[in-house]
């Protein structure tokens, strides 16, 4: 599976990215993926590789470049419960920073830099994102409804968004949440304001998780969370790219 490192020219300077696109020299689907708050590191760029291989081109940035190129922290192989609070210390501040403004600057860059791919084809993209990366996805479709036309946030704090937000969506969608992360009247309510806004979505609880099920370098790890994850994500691609 091809793969590159790559510099994205932003407003701000020069974001670092990782793409990873099927090797067969044809144009593929784009897709936007952001990282969870720990960055790109090797579980990222297997999750970008393993997508690449359903046909997809996927682009991961480093959204905390304005601090430097990734990794920006020394992260163990494993980020267990000993040494998460130490590194969710150097973590929050970045995530602090890292505005809405700069979310929606950065967003017209990295969809405008993978679109002029040549080995990405016409038409719309997707938008994925993992823990406040799934949120950083849904500002990024509810920018751009003319581009963007299938979102999915694993994980994320996406009701943050807000309801202005998903009343510009016209992405197909779909949230997969940590059971851990919200309880089912919270998801309703969640629910709710995504059909008041005539979001096409499914919206869900994935039983047994906890905040981080997908990241396998995480003591959150799920393995049927994870499955459930492309049970969902391949599909939704599949009706709204191809």
């Amino acid at each position: 599976m091809p793969t590159k490192t790559l510099l994205i020219p932003t407003p701000d300077g020069q974001a670092d990215a990782f793409a990873a696109f099927p090797g067969d020299g044809e144009a593929h689907p784009g897709v936007l993926m952001y990282a969870d708050g720990f960055g790109i590191r090797p579980v990222l760029r297997e999750m970008a590789r393993e997508l690449a291989g359903h046909g997809y081109y996927v682009l991961v940035p480093n959204f905390f470049y304005r601090h430097g190129p990734a990794p920006l922290i020394e992260l163990p192989e494993h980020i267990g419960e000993e040494a998460r609070p130490a590194v969710m210390a150097q973590v929050m501040p970045l995530i602090e920073a890292h505005t809405a403004e700069r979310v929606l600057r950065d967003a017209d860059a990295y969809l405008g830099f993978l679109t002029a791919q040549p080995e990405v084809g016409p038409g719309p993209v997707a938008v994925t994102g993992y823990c406040i990366g799934a949120l950083f996805a849904t500002r990024t479709a509810a920018a751009h409804p003319d581009q963007v036309a299938a979102l999915a946030g694993f994980h994320g704090p996406v009701g943050a968004a807000g309801p202005e937000a998903f009343a510009n969506l016209t992405a197909q969608v779909h949230f997969g949440h940590a059971e851990t992360d919200l309880t089912p009247g919270t998801l309703s309510e969640l629910n709710q304001a995504l059909d008041a806004a005539g979001v096409d979505h499914t919206s869900e609880i994935y039983p047994g998780t906890a905040h981080g099920f997908t990241m396998s370098d995480t003591d959150a790890f799920s393995p049927s969370g994870m499955r459930r994850h492309w049970d969902r994500l391949l599909p939704l691609l599949d009706r709204a790219l191809t």
